[in-house]
């Protein structure tokens, strides 16, 4: 493996499928994969910390520390953690998923893995989608467009901060010229202070410029240490998208692809997996080598804690 933060194409990540195919071959290529990303230092036991750059196999997978003896599952804390499928269609699904520029559905993953349950796949591609935020990843710098769309019913609807049976997504963006760069969203409860600020606190670093509309739920960002620069809409002359037109294209952007991918159905409880799915997306957009995407999401999903399909049903989540 090359340095991890510039990764090489053909080198530690394969450029098309056909080269994907040859790499991964049996689950002992995927082995080797997982462990050259998890311990690019040489095995570390994760019992008593002893580094070595030659450990010894006991069995498919399975690191024996020469120091406490102790054996570690090269799965074991990881999206993988007690698999029972081969590694090889976890990989396929991570190709796949990533390889879709707008994204996958579940039907759409069971019909190319050819599982014989939906139910399989639904899980799957939820466990994908908790291992495409990291957690600990940079806060969005500089300057940044804050706002809040309401989605439900028929799609997404910007501002309206009343609109019942609708989930309440914050978004932020960063603003690169007259684009988005960065960005990050997330479920909040309600658009009171407290939870709009907390949203800030966790995904905008302290120092950036902060641009929101005069909505009360904002007041008090320059005292948790931004510049807050505040533009009332209705005395502004100028509609929303205008005034904030970053936050804006992003909530335009999600509102196509809640509609064009999904339809629309997506139960409230399981919102925060598909904003990071679309967060996953809209910040990799530039990218050209659908490789790297692949090479992201591994690096993710193996630092990713162990997820039950019950968690998944009832909705837990890394923002939780």
């Amino acid at each position: 493996m090359e340095d991890p933060g510039h990764p090489v194409a053909g080198i530690d990540y394969p450029r098309t499928f056909q080269e994907f195919d040859e790499w991964f071959s049996s689950d002992d290529a995927c082995i080797d994969y997982i462990a050259k990303i998890r311990w690019r230092n040489g095995f570390c036991c994760p019992s008593c910390g002893d580094i070595t750059e030659e450990p010894s196999l006991t069995g498919r997978g399975l690191f024996l520390c020469r120091k406490c003896k102790r054996q570690t599952s090269i799965t074991s804390g990881t999206l993988f953690h007690k698999t029972r499928k081969p590694l090889r269609t976890w990989f396929f699904a991570m190709w796949f998923v990533t390889s879709q520029k707008h994204g996958a559905s579940a039907l759409g993953l069971q019909r190319v893995l050819g599982l014989g349950s939906y139910n399989t796949a639904w899980t799957w591609l939820h466990k994908l989608r908790r291992a495409m935020v990291r957690l600990g990843r940079d806060q969005l710098t500089g300057e940044v467009e804050v706002d809040e769309t309401y989605v439900g019913g028929v799609g997404v609807k910007v501002r309206g901060r009343g609109a019942r049976g609708k989930a309440i997504v914050a978004i932020a963006a960063e603003v690169r010229g007259r684009g988005p760069g960065r960005i990050r969203m997330s479920v909040v409860p309600d658009v009171s202070a407290i939870s709009l600020h907390e949203f800030v606190l966790n995904n905008v670093a302290k120092g950036a410029e902060i641009r929101t509309d005069g909505w009360k739920g904002y007041r008090g960002i320059a005292a948790l240490g931004y510049t807050h620069i505040v533009t009332n809409i209705s005395d502004s002359g100028n509609p929303a998208h205008v005034v904030m037109p970053r936050v804006h294209r992003v909530a335009s952007l999600l509102d196509r692809w809640w509609l064009g991918i999904h339809q629309g159905a997506i139960r409230p409880v399981h919102l925060d997996y598909y904003l990071d799915e679309f967060t996953f997306r809209f910040n990799r957009r530039t990218s050209k080598a659908r490789g790297l995407l692949f090479y992201r999401l591994m690096e993710q999903a193996i630092e990713c804690d162990p997820v039950s399909r019950q968690m998944i049903v009832e909705g837990h989540s890394p923002h939780k």
